[in-house]
């Protein structure tokens, strides 16, 4: 392609930075027609100086960039696989970007690990089994029997991956006891679910958009509430997930433990379905089985069941 074609929302016209982009005007930030260059400048891979050298050296060369990139020490094969993967709407966080996220979010940076794999599985038995926004089944509650199962880490992980795959993906966490979600994605707190319920937000205010997986959406907990089982039998719940399943394909709620409280049990009931989750070696039979008991009393759709035992999940049948 000629460089009269080519155009960068991060350098001039002139300069290109990838002989096989096909881009016929500026592109955004989250636009995956960026060119390989743009896309490891913004993830922190390369500075925008080492991108300058890297045109140097490749016009010198008449190579690639990211030959010219690899070439010159920069970046790794890796990070190529990074930048074609975000292009192909596969998007992740190489660990050479240099950002820290916690190393729980596996499906943000790892992936094509064994694990990332196991979770494809269960989003592939979720879509067969639960999801069908043509029929209003968008929202899924993640419950737990207790706070070590792992549930905010399976959530998390579920909404990075049905993010990757290009569905628009809300999570929401509604555990106003012991809030994780915002530790996980690095996010202020200061305004959350709470915040809505009581009041005291809006819902534009309290969303974060996750830079890294641009399908992701995180709506945190917010301030611990002394009153959590009062504002979640407020009218504004239900107003607040009948928005989230219209506004979405993809919902995932975490909640907070059966052991903690009704609230598990308030939200999955609104959200109109459950994923059971234990943890092997952890949860306890009778737990688990008091659990399930609950959300069929409650009359809760129970979509499936997850054993997790990170760096291993596998799905329970």
């Amino acid at each position: 392609m000629s460089e009269e074609r080519f155009h960068s929302s991060l350098f001039p016209s002139e300069l290109d930075i990838d002989l096989d982009d096909d881009v016929n005007g500026p592109t955004s930030r989250n636009s995956t027609k960026r060119s390989i260059g743009t896309i490891l400048v913004d993830a922190g891979v390369i500075s925008k100086d080492d991108a300058y050298r890297v045109i140097e050296y490749q016009r010198e060369k008449k190579i690639r960039f990211g030959e010219a990139a690899i070439q010159l020490g920069l970046i790794s094969e890796g990070d190529i696989r990074y930048a074609l993967s975000y292009q192909y709407e596969y998007a992740y966080l190489p660990r050479s970007s240099g950002r820290v996220i916690n190393p729980e979010l596996v499906a943000a940076y790892m992936p094509f690990s064994h694990e990332v794999d196991q979770l494809r599985s269960i989003r592939s038995q979720l879509k067969l089994r639960w999801f069908d926004q043509a029929i209003g089944y968008a929202m899924l509650a993640v419950v737990g029997s207790g706070r070590a199962e792992g549930g905010s880490y399976l959530a998390a992980n579920l909404a990075i991956v049905f993010a990757q795959m290009g569905a628009n993906t809300l999570l929401i966490d509604a555990d106003m006891r012991t809030p994780r979600q915002h530790v996980l994605f690095q996010l202020n707190n200061q305004l959350g679910f709470s915040s809505l319920l009581a009041g005291r937000s809006d819902v534009a205010s309290a969303l974060h958009t996750i830079p890294f997986i641009p399908k992701l959406q995180v709506l945190p907990a917010g301030p611990i509430p002394p009153n959590p089982l009062e504002l979640l039998n407020r009218e504004n719940l239900s107003e607040l997930f009948e928005w989230a399943g219209r506004s979405y394909d993809i919902v995932f709620i975490d909640t907070s433990s059966l052991t903690a409280g009704a609230d598990a049990l308030i939200v999955a009931a609104k959200a109109g379905a459950a994923l059971a989750v234990a943890r092997a070696n952890e949860t306890k039979l009778s737990s688990f089985t008091e659990l399930i008991s609950e959300l069929k009393q409650s009359s809760i759709n129970i979509v499936g069941s997850v054993l997790n035992d990170p760096p291993l999940i596998d799905v329970a049948e």
